[in-house]
């Protein structure tokens, strides 16, 4: 997984929790942007050298859980955190093994160098290979509004076999607080990649059933 620097780090945290819910392990790939765009959005400095209590207050921010209850064990395997910098990382090459990459939330910058395949950090190299080894690759792009260029390379990213997931909520699942906004589009960025999870409610073909609780 992929986080570039385009505003959105609470779907990032989203789609990281419910990965690992799932049981699945991951590869973690933050750019020098993101942490900028994390630092502003939750207060949080990302660091190479103390990554994992920096993501563990990253998770928790909008978890149901409260602060030092996070559940999932960020101190085995289930997460390997690479540098952005680190090109020789093990995400680089395509015989390193992975079910495929998800990057969220990705910015307009990041579709571009994937899109023209420029692999300018781990982050993009990463993708590129995700692209050529045929693997499903997850672009859950946010920005508004879009220019024809980020149109034409996001049609390029869709030419190419990766799946383009616009960061837009939907209302008809009975959001009641932002952070149920969130989830849903992480969940569709799950839903993407073929993980389960119970983020939010799907539609069941009755109209209004999103203005029942519970439904």
């Amino acid at each position: 997984m992929g986080v570039s620097g385009a505003s959105g780090t609470p779907y990032a945290a989203a789609v990281l929790r419910g990965l690992l819910a799932a049981g699945e392990s991951v590869d973690l790939v933050v750019s020098r942007a993101a942490r900028l765009t994390l630092l502003d959005e939750t207060g949080i400095s990302f660091r190479d050298a103390h990554w994992r209590e920096d993501l563990r207050e990253w998770l928790e921010r909008g978890a149901d859980s409260k602060p030092g209850t996070f559940e999932v064990d960020l101190d085995g395997d289930r997460v390997r955190y690479w540098s952005a910098g680190d090109l020789a990382a093990g995400p680089s090459s395509g015989s390193y093994p992975a079910r495929g990459m998800l990057i969220v939330p990705a910015s307009t910058a990041c579709v571009a160098g994937v899109a023209l395949g420029l692999s300018k950090d781990l982050l993009q190299r990463a993708a590129s290979v995700t692209l050529k080894e045929g693997r499903p690759l997850v672009v859950a792009v946010r920005e508004t509004p879009l220019s024809g260029q980020t149109l034409r390379q996001l049609v390029a990213l869709d030419d190419a076999g990766a799946v383009v997931l616009p960061a837009t909520p939907a209302f008809y699942a009975g959001a009641t607080h932002i952070q149920d906004l969130v989830d849903f589009v992480a969940g569709r960025v799950l839903d993407a990649a073929g993980v389960p999870h119970g983020l939010y409610r799907r539609w069941k073909g009755e109209l209004g059933s999103g203005s029942r609780p519970g439904a």
